[in-house]
């Protein structure tokens, strides 16, 4: 069937959102502390740990959210509780930064947003209840 594989994609990419968002975060708090950048009077050690701290939080969270699309691929059964709450938020999230996307940095980025949106959404989908439990 195609629920597996859906599953298992959306945790892949959700795996390598939470790496490429850390980083990406940690290499600005770098660039910030580096370069003694200040925005609006704000002290630059600060606003790069605050860059840090905010990258690692947040790559957290998508890895979380991997874990949890892990789980229904393995389990193969549909997210309840916590893991369907974050799945839910997580698609709620590449929605905004789909919007936001466009306008700062572009298409593609908006395309690929969107397309992590779709899988998130088709992991949440296409487990339904009554299909699971006719199936086991």
């Amino acid at each position: 069937m195609l629920r597996r594989p859906v599953a298992l994609v959306t945790a892949v990419v959700l795996f390598c959102e939470a790496v490429g968002i850390a980083l990406l975060n940690w290499s600005l708090g770098t660039l910030v502390d580096r370069q003694q950048m200040s925005l609006a009077g704000l002290e630059p050690a600060k606003m790069s740990a605050s860059s840090k701290i905010g990258g690692l939080v947040f790559g957290l969270y998508f890895l979380l959210c991997g874990i949890a699309a892990l789980a229904v691929c393995l389990r193969n059964r549909p997210s309840a509780g916590l893991g369907r709450i974050l799945l839910i938020s997580a698609a709620v999230v590449h929605a905004v930064l789909g919007a936001f996307a466009v306008g700062l940095i572009g298409w593609r980025a908006f395309a690929y947003m969107m397309v992590v949106l779709a899988l998130i959404v088709l992991t949440l989908m296409t487990y339904d209840r009554d299909g699971a439990r006719h199936a086991a």
